[in-house]
């Protein structure tokens, strides 16, 4: 009995005892760990405030530049950085920390790291290093932003292949310091390589002027292909400054060269993307150690032109087939995108010629008066019209091609032989604005504001000058229409109404004028009469091409006349001129050598 009584006497004091030990250590204070102070710390540097913030570590001096270089590297505008955890034991501890860096432009850059800290004398400090700034950063290293070009699109046509891609420029210049005692040999050496590029260049002026002048002095800029050709010559010449330039260049140089630089100038800045940007440490020179952070530039998307490589280029090779001045302008009906405008070197002394360029279109404009005749009712493709060899009206006398006479035929006949007289009749008859009105319905006369191409489709002024009107019926008078509105006047047949044309994809085209459309009375009058042309008219020489309907012209002027066809097949319209080609047979010809080219019933 008294065994057991003490046991339960211990049992009770051990108990007591705990108790009183638990108590006393609930009410003892736990040491201050380190998170109050990197607190403190990170507020100050939050708010760049590195100052306050080197004074709560233990090396205040080298912890200031090191912050002000971070800041200052990185062109910060505001840190957030937050503690993570924290742990320590005794005098030493570490805080794991997330930092997020707001960088110009809206860029951001988030990372975490460790604190080092310690205790002097009951008081917490970072214990500096570099890692309180990045866990990758080395001591006597900082921070630098660098920006990365943005990647630039390309510009491709309808097929999908590019014709316009970002590329190289290289800019050569002439440093004379740095060519010191070999200026001369080096200016001469710089004449005779230049010298397919530019012959006017002449060393003993090169070298004085690259002497006087405070800059290095600018010489030429090469495309890739020429730099190659001079690089191993002039590369390693003292005072030869070669330097590269982003640029949009044409991949292939005979792609409608002209289209293409007015494509550049309207797609440029809409061909950058955004810019990448990196974050990389550099040590005490400057000098790149490591990437610490990197996003990459997004591209803009390509853009597409209405161009069609094949029949770009069969247009293009049938015009340079032709000495004299020759173009080809060819539109899709079904959409109103613009498939070639193809010129040759003659025509190009000119400037845009197929698409600006005004010319009397001969019988082509028969397509019009034709179309104004059956809008008026007054004839049909079956009306019964004479075609003689002349014709007087009013003080005008009116011949045919040659003096032919057919007599009296339906206007489908005359309309195949190109009847000057049988047309010239017909527009005598009609209003001062009637032919004006008709030709407005075939896209011929409002302006067309098409981004990256210039155009002008023509003019068809009124007129109470029978004389006049009477010359405007078969395309002489004061009648003018470029090869892009003929292509368009031919388009709209083919489309039933005038198509809206356009070159870059996405990009509106205004139209100023508001004409009445075509009737469809006019478009089932016109396409059988357009059609006999070719199986038995003018232009016989495009049968056997595929179900092809125009009208052949010839149009006079003093000391010549311009040979002319418009017309189309399937989905392609299309106007073909050659400028003082003569007889309408040379244009057909130039037109069945871009058809040949083109596969099988193309687009028809």
């Amino acid at each position: 009995m008294a065994t057991q009584f003490t046991s339960a006497t211990r049992l009770a004091s051990l108990l007591s005892a705990l108790a009183i030990a638990v108590s006393l250590n609930a009410c003892t204070p736990k040491p201050d760990g380190p998170e109050p102070a990197a607190q403190r710390f990170f507020a100050a540097l939050a708010t760049g405030d590195t100052d306050a913030a080197s004074q709560l570590t233990d090396r205040p001096e080298d912890a200031r530049a090191a912050l002000n270089e971070a800041w200052a590297g990185l062109q910060a505008q505001h840190l957030d950085a937050k503690v993570l955890s924290a742990r320590f034991a005794e005098d030493t501890g570490t805080v794991d920390y997330r930092y997020t860096w707001h960088l110009p432009k809206d860029r951001t850059w988030t990372y975490d790291g460790q604190l080092n800290m310690v205790r002097n004398e009951g008081t917490w400090q970072v214990r500096w290093t570099a890692t309180g700034l990045h866990p990758k950063l080395g001591e006597n290293q900082t921070f630098a932003l660098r920006a990365d070009p943005p990647p630039r699109a390309s510009v491709h046509e309808r097929g999908g292949t590019d014709v316009l891609a970002p590329g190289y420029l290289y800019h050569f210049a002439l440093d004379a310091k740095s060519a010191g005692a070999e200026l001369m040999n080096t200016a001469t050496a710089l004449v005779d390589a230049l010298r397919p590029f530019d012959d006017t260049l002449d060393p003993q002026r090169l070298a004085e002027e690259a002497s006087s002048a405070a800059e290095p002095l600018s010489l030429i800029t090469l495309r890739q292909a020429d730099r190659d050709r001079v690089a191993a010559v002039l590369g390693n010449r003292p005072g030869v400054i070669i330097t590269p330039q982003d640029a949009l260049l044409p991949t292939d140089d005979h792609f409608a060269p002209a289209i293409l630089s007015e494509v550049k100038k309207a797609v440029l800045d809409d061909l950058d993307g955004k810019a990448g940007w990196r974050v990389v440490s550099v040590n005490q020179n400057g000098v790149e150690v490591d990437v610490l952070n990197e996003v990459p530039g997004e591209p803009a998307p390509s853009i597409t032109i209405s161009l069609d490589r094949a029949v770009q280029e069969a247009a293009q090779n049938a015009v340079d087939a032709v000495g004299k001045k020759a173009m080809i302008v060819a539109i899709k009906p079904s959409t109103g995108e613009i498939l070639a405008v193809a010129q040759n070197p003659a025509a190009d002394a000119d400037g845009p010629t197929a698409t600006m360029g005004l010319y009397p279109p001969g019988s082509t404009f028969k397509i019009i008066t034709a179309g104004a005749a059956i809008e008026r009712d007054m004839a049909t493709p079956n009306t019964l019209l004479g075609c003689p060899g002349t014709i007087d009206i009013g003080h005008r006398t009116v011949p045919n091609y040659g003096g032919f006479d057919l007599g009296v035929v339906p206007m489908s006949r005359a309309f195949a032989s190109s009847c000057n007289t049988t047309f010239a009749e017909l527009a005598s008859r009609m209003p001062p604005r009637g032919l004006t009105q008709a030709a407005a319905q075939y896209g011929i006369g409002p302006d067309y504001e098409i981004e990256g191409i210039p155009t002008v489709s023509g003019s068809v002024p009124p007129t109470v000058n029978l004389a006049e009107r009477t010359e405007d019926g078969f395309g002489q008078g004061k009648v003018l229409v470029s090869p892009f509105g003929m292509a368009l006047a031919a388009a709209t047949v083919a489309a039933g109404k005038t198509p809206v044309p356009q070159l870059i994809e996405g990009r509106q085209t205004t139209v100023n004028g508001n004409p009445a459309p075509i009737s469809q009375k006019m478009v089932e009058g016109l396409r059988p009469m357009m059609q006999l042309v070719v199986t038995n008219g003018t232009a016989k020489d495009l049968n056997g091409m595929g179900d092809v309907r125009g009208k052949t012209g010839e149009a006079e002027f003093e000391g010549g006349s311009h040979s002319w066809f418009a017309g189309y097949r399937g989905d392609m319209a299309f106007s073909a001129l050659i400028v003082g080609g003569g007889s309408s047979e040379y244009a057909v010809r130039m037109l069945r050598g871009m058809l040949e080219a083109l596969p099988p019933d193309y687009l028809a």
